[in-house]
């Protein structure tokens, strides 16, 4: 085997790698390798033979010539914009597709009402001034009975938490709390939070319901304008309510 060979083998080769960022010099950022070096130069190249190649476009365009998109697209904050071509609908397919919205928006009011049935049931409302007024009948076995019927007594509980439809404790639930003040107190606090929490999205549920009603009554008075002709218009439309025409009376053959 030849010296020069041997010298050209790979196994008796040095591998030499690039040497990584020191770490007193971290703060000075990425040490740039070879291969970044590599990817930065041929982004940078790419941009340069785009720019030659839309500058030479530019120099060689002809100031006469005219294609097709001049007339469908439009220039507009420095961008070229495809013009939006108008629908072509008949009257007859446009109160069909206003029909399927209506159906749409009703589909969802009718779901959000039936969440907002399920919550007030879930939370009874007992909170607010116009809580529902439940009664409980107790049966005595004779009228002396009745007479000292005490209502604390007979539901365990202390005569301040009567007027209370929520949250009665029991006596033996409030003397083996006593002993835990502030844990009875975070629990109370966490309860009512978590109540308030429930009483909001009741409300946001309510006022979407509301909207959604709104929307659907909007959307009807547009369609029954397309059928009628001679309307009077009474009333503007606002926000929390439609527009209200008034129709000349026609008789139908």
């Amino acid at each position: 085997m030849s010296a020069a060979f041997r010298k050209a083998l790979k196994s008796r080769q040095k591998n030499h790698h690039e040497r990584s960022q020191l770490g007193f010099r971290k703060n000075l950022g990425l040490l740039e390798k070879k291969k970044d070096y590599k990817l930065r130069a041929d982004d940078y190249q790419k941009k340069r033979r785009t720019l030659d190649a839309l500058r030479k476009k530019a120099l060689e365009k002809n100031p006469d010539e005219f294609y097709f998109k001049m007339i469908s697209t439009k220039f507009q904050d420095g961008v070229h914009l495809m013009k939006q071509k108008s629908e072509e609908v008949t009257d007859e397919q446009l109160k069909i597709m206003r029909t399927q919205d209506i159906k749409y928006v009703e589909m969802k009011r009718v779901a959000e009402a039936k969440k907002i049935e399920r919550l007030k049931s879930e939370l009874h409302l007992l909170d607010t001034e116009e809580k529902p007024k439940n009664t409980h009948t107790f049966f005595c076995d004779s009228k002396k009975e009745v007479r000292n019927f005490d209502l604390a007594e007979r539901l365990n509980t202390a005569p301040e938490l009567l007027d209370r439809v929520y949250n009665r404790p029991t006596l033996e639930t409030l003397h083996k709390q006593t002993i835990k003040g502030p844990t009875n107190a975070k629990v109370l606090k966490s309860l009512a939070k978590q109540r308030r929490h429930q009483y909001d999205l009741l409300n946001q549920r309510i006022e979407r319901e509301r909207k959604m009603f709104i929307i659907t009554q909007k959307i009807q008075t547009r369609k029954d304008l397309m059928d009628k002709r001679e309307k009077v218009k009474v009333k503007k439309e606002t926000v929390n309510s439609p527009a209200v025409y008034k129709f000349k009376k026609q008789r139908k053959r």
